[in-house]
């Protein structure tokens, strides 16, 4: 028994159709003696495609689809058309140079069809979303919640058709994500409805199901506004734009990769406010804030955090470059990207494209006559060689690494080819970092400590030998997050850094020598009297700064390294 399959079938004609129109396409162009086209397998400039107003378009049966400053490039279905050769014309005479390739009927719809997706926006610029402070200082007052934010979509939702309120359905996203402090606004596509997640204090909360239309608007207009070719959709893309907000351009990063139901977008708000924390309010413990200031000041040296991503380092990076800052200071930074613009400041970004790497990068910035330099990552032989003689040869060189605590930054360099004696010299401080939820201070609950969790934190608290971190350290009692209006119902609200740090000492310099396990290195850091990052987590947790369930999952409130 044979199953006739007619949607199958239909598929498999049309897919027929469009390739013998794809070969007379080619064979028409051939004749003529001009290139052919597929609009269907590249992308169409969205720039190129305004040139020309969509009815003049679509009457002279042309569109362009790439354009660099006067040359574009133009898809005709045939060079004999009155109506094209006019318009041609008209396009020269206005200082075009167009370079002519004959393309499909399927071509040009394919085209055509973009000009919905700009027509709201004509007069947008890309890289720009114009939104007024009022409107912002509106939303912030509207919007004191997920809920809020919730509310006033669904009202959109319930409204809108075709995308009519795209521009208004953004603006409440973007300024919702802004009121309530969001690092990250993600759309994630599913089968009947996409979601829309914020990601607060480092946890994502579902916000909305966003109609498949509107979702279709959204990505359309942010991906004009970011700059990226609206009719790529199997292929990663990264863009950019700002939000307009009083006298300062909030940055929003914007990455949208394919999805087995559409394209996945995530907005990474680059707030310049959330990174103007100075050193003192990042959570430090009185000594290590009192050293990190020590050395920070010396006039050269390397300092390096680790941690994974997300952990704060740029933020803590930032914090030092912005304290030792001075008008007789040059300071010059290495970044990829440049998030977050420090006045006073010379920033650079690498382009590995074009070879501009971490170590060339490096190297040229020597040749600028820094006092300190700050390179955001050092990810191999190359970057970390460059700057650690940097580091011997008068300068001041801030950067991050990989690992898990600050005891693995010297076998991580040691890793890396650099020579034990060599690390010892130029190395300062070696410190790590985690963030941790704040619990909400309307909402947190007071419990009795016991049972296992007593055990572990007491257990803990032993391995602390100086008694400065235990003096008025009450050991009775803990919190825990409940949820409230005020927090969104996640029982938490901020975050907290939790740190960590090595001095290169004398001690220390005698074991690197040896290629010493991570264990080793700590004991040997035990007298210099600074706390790991579990002991740190176990204070916060008995100040009642954050949570033991909230510290687990960034820590391990344990004592396998400190015994």
């Amino acid at each position: 028994m044979i199953n006739f399959d007619e949607k199958d079938q239909q598929s498999r004609l049309t897919a027929l159709l469009r390739k013998e129109a794809e070969e007379a396409a080619k064979r028409r162009a051939e004749n003529l003696g001009y290139p052919y086209e597929d609009l269907n397998l590249r992308s169409v400039n969205t720039e190129a495609l305004r040139v020309v107003p969509e009815e003049k378009a679509k009457e002279a049966r042309l569109v362009l689809f790439e354009k660099k400053d006067r040359d574009i490039w133009v898809g005709v279905f045939s060079t004999e058309n009155d109506q094209t050769k006019k318009l041609l014309k008209q396009l020269q005479d206005d200082g075009y140079k167009p370079k002519i390739h004959i393309v499909s009927e399927e071509s040009l719809k394919k085209a055509f069809r973009l000009y919905q997706d700009i027509s709201q926006t004509e007069k947008t610029e890309a890289g720009t979303f114009d939104i007024s402070s009022e409107r912002i200082e509106e939303l912030s007052d509207n919007f004191s919640n997920i809920r809020d934010i919730k509310s006033k979509l669904d009202e959109y939702f319930q409204s809108s058709t075709g995308g009519k309120n795209t521009s208004r359905i953004l603006e409440v996203v973007m300024g919702g994500g802004l009121a309530i402090d969001a690092s990250d606004i993600h759309l994630e596509p599913g089968e009947k409805t996409t979601r829309l997640r914020y990601r607060l204090d480092g946890a994502l909360i579902e916000t909305a199901e966003v109609p498949t239309n509107t979702y279709r608007s959204l990505l359309s207009r942010i991906k004009l506004l970011s700059g990226m070719k609206l009719n790529i959709s199997s292929e990663a893309q990264d863009g950019r734009f700002g939000i307009n907000y009083g006298d300062s351009e909030i940055d929003i990063r914007v990455s949208v990769i394919p999805d087995e139901n559409g394209e996945s977008i995530v907005m990474r708000i680059l707030n310049p406010e959330s990174i103007t924390v100075p050193l003192s309010d990042l959570g430090m413990y009185p000594r290590f804030l009192t050293t990190l200031r020590e050395q920070i000041k010396k006039p050269n040296g390397m300092i390096l955090t680790t941690g994974p991503t997300g952990s704060g380092k740029t933020t803590t990076l930032y914090a030092c470059l912005r304290e030792i800052y001075s008008p007789e200071t040059k300071i010059l930074t290495i970044e990829n990207p440049v998030e977050y613009h420090l006045e006073g400041i010379v920033q650079t970004q690498t382009d590995e494209g074009r070879g501009y790497t971490f170590a060339s990068g490096l190297r040229a910035a020597l040749r600028q006559d820094p006092d300190v330099i700050m390179v955001g990552e050092i990810r191999d032989r190359e970057t970390a060689e460059t700057a650690v003689n940097a580091a011997l040869t008068g300068h001041l060189v801030f950067s991050t690494l990989h690992t898990n605590n600050s005891a693995g930054t010297f076998a991580r360099l040691l890793e890396l080819g650099i020579n034990p004696k060599v690390i010892c010299s130029a190395l300062n401080l070696s410190m790590a970092q985690r963030l941790v939820r704040k619990l909400c201070p309307n909402c947190k609950k007071e419990v009795q400590l016991e049972g296992k969790n007593k055990e572990k934190i007491d257990t803990l608290l032993s391995t602390i030998k100086q008694p400065e971190y235990l003096e008025n350290l009450q050991t009775e009692k803990v919190w825990e997050a409940v949820g409230c209006k005020e927090c969104n119902e996640m029982g938490y609200s901020g975050r907290v850094g939790l740190y960590e740090g090595i001095l290169t000492t004398g001690q220390i310099e005698k074991i690197v020598i040896d290629n010493p396990s991570e264990r080793e290195i700590i004991n040997a850091a035990r007298d210099q009297g600074l706390l790991f990052m579990n002991q740190d987590a176990v204070i916060k947790i008995l100040q009642g700064k954050t949570s033991i369930t909230e510290a687990e999952t960034t820590v391990s409130l344990t004592t396998d390294m400190l015994e």
